[in-house]
């Protein structure tokens, strides 16, 4: 049996995680009064899950308080590390503490249990289906925790049983009643105002990120006893990391909004500028062609393709020859993307499409659309009348529908009178008129 880490050898942040909801900083927008997460709490039903949001907001602590406030035994699975062997083992630890394994039939019944998974994205289809019968028999309240989008992570399945609360970047003066704590115990000296105006800015609303650099920080100034954290003395502990990191003041989703809008507004000195910002600040160079990427699909699209051709082949240049190399073939995207023509009709279609999608149910499959492998469905008339648009004239089956039966063509699709887009206007403009002329 592991003993318990004496407090003062337990890292800053463990001994500054709240030990209740009062406690915590930031997330008022789900943990304040009338909030959604305070009812949950208040309820006194737990309810499974997905805690949604940037590194350092909560997560863990969200899902521990949890655990805490409704008595229940609470089991970690890191899904970077754990598989199906690890769930195996959290149902068997839910039924011990249900009273329901065999094993253990007079035990200790009718006790919840939570069981939290870190980086829940991580799992593959097969390792998150395996929480679904236990999810919807209730065994256990399911908690996943994620950085990324759970609308494409997390399995629809798991999706439906469980509700997502999305958590924000502590703000400015969330990070500076953190640092206010950790010098009501002691664990930290006196702050000058320039030095803590740079750790806020470089902790990014992450409070892990500010308590692990802080516990650096103090246990340097504790070897030299220093009194103080004063601005130059932290940038010559810390380095270059620091060194004009956010010297202004601006937050880090700021600059890269400001480099987002200058390639979208076409100019290319701007782009060039916050792009070498960010580096300059320490942003990881792999994150900002990440950004380039999603910039390639969102606001140039098919204007010209090649834009997002050019920003995989720059992240994969980066990933070959790694810093500072590798940086000239990113700026050399971001130039290249500023100059491109624009488009954001995709990005536009592919969200009408989604919202159409979620209010809209489930349409059935036209027959004539539907596969036929087997003769059963070929005699149910699946595949029956669909016309091959290769053995039609131009290639093109006019007149044909691919739409649910009585749905009307949304159009979701409007290019643009901008590059590449131009031509595709005209054959789209094209096709519907063959389309029209069939009586479609």
């Amino acid at each position: 049996m592991n003993k318990k880490v004496p407090a003062a050898h337990q890292p800053l942040a463990e001994r500054l995680r709240p030990k209740t909801l009062g406690e915590v900083i930031g997330q008022q927008q789900l943990l304040g009064e009338g909030m959604p997460l305070r009812i949950a709490f208040e309820s006194g039903q737990p309810h499974s899950c997905i805690l949604w949001g940037p590194p350092g907001t909560g997560k863990t602590t969200i899902a521990r308080l949890m655990a805490d406030a409704f008595d229940a035994q609470f089991i970690t699975i890191s899904a970077v590390l754990g598989g199906v062997k690890d769930i195996r083992e959290a149902v068997e630890q839910a039924q011990i503490a249900q009273g329901t394994a065999l094993e253990n039939s007079a035990g200790a019944g009718g006790r919840r249990t939570i069981v939290f998974v870190d980086e829940v994205h991580r799992f593959n289809k097969s390792q998150q289906d395996a929480f679904l019968p236990h999810v919807e028999s209730g065994l256990f309240t399911f908690i996943g925790a994620t950085t990324e989008n759970p609308s494409f992570e997390v399995n629809s399945a798991l999706l439906s049983r469980a509700a997502v609360y999305v958590l924000q970047p502590l703000t400015e003066a969330d990070l500076e009643r953190i640092v206010a704590k950790a010098q009501a115990i002691d664990a930290v000296p006196a702050v000058e105002k320039a030095a803590l105006d740079r750790l806020v800015a470089y902790a990014d609303g992450d409070a892990r990120r500010l308590l692990n650099t802080l516990e650096t920080l103090a246990v340097a100034a504790s070897k030299e006893r220093r009194e103080e954290i004063t601005d130059d003395w932290l940038l010559k502990v810390l380095g270059e990391r620091m060194r004009r990191y956010d010297k202004g003041g601006e937050q880090f989703y700021d600059t890269i909004s400001a480099l987002h809008k200058s390639v979208r507004g076409s100019d290319p000195d701007a782009s060039l500028y916050w792009f070498v910002r960010m580096l300059d600040g320490g942003a990881d160079p792999r994150y900002m062609a990440r950004r380039l990427i999603r910039m390639a699909s969102e606001d140039i699209g098919l204007a010209d393709p090649r834009a997002l051709r050019l920003a995989l082949d720059a992240a994969e240049v980066y990933e070959r020859l790694g810093t500072p190399e590798g940086e000239l073939a990113l700026a050399q995207c971001v130039i290249y993307l500023a100059m491109a023509p624009k488009s954001n009709a995709v990005y536009v279609a592919y969200n009408e499409a989604r919202a159409l999608i979620k209010k809209d149910g489930t349409r059935p499959v036209p027959l004539h659309l539907r596969n036929a492998p087997t003769q059963l469905m070929k005699d149910l008339d699946y595949g029956k009348a669909y016309r091959y648009a290769h053995d039609e004239a131009g290639g093109f089956a006019a007149g044909e529908t691919y739409f649910p039966e009585g749905m009307a063509p949304p159009e979701f699709y409007r290019p643009v009178d901008r590059g590449l887009e131009i031509r595709i206007a005209d054959r789209l403009k094209e096709l519907r008129k063959l389309n029209n002329q069939q009586g479609r």
